[in-house]
């Protein structure tokens, strides 16, 4: 969760403050919001958290592979393996 008074600051005050903000990055493992003109423009988050967030978007896109697998058997967009690889070997002359 983002605590707005603490995640989000200014980039120059993160850039005059940064071993400050990077021991709270390890310690919280918020994320903080740097803004420019007072718009959000980056995030900074520790290397752990982000390899995390990599973790967890290749676990959900796995997920949405065997959703779709699984959907696609349910409304018969399907065939038999062998089926392919029969196809397959006439197509292109592969012996058995």
């Amino acid at each position: 969760m983002i605590d707005i008074t603490k995640d989000i600051q200014p980039l120059t005050t993160f850039r005059n403050n940064s071993v400050k903000f990077m021991k709270r990055l390890k310690k919280t493992r918020r994320p903080i919001i740097l803004t420019v003109n007072g718009k959000p423009e980056a995030v900074v988050q520790s290397a752990a958290e982000y390899q995390r967030l990599l973790d967890l978007a290749a676990a959900a896109d796995a997920n949405e592979g065997i959703r779709q697998g699984l959907e696609d058997m349910r409304e018969g967009r399907t065939r038999p393996a062998d089926d392919v690889f029969e196809e397959m070997r006439r197509k292109y002359a592969i012996p058995r």
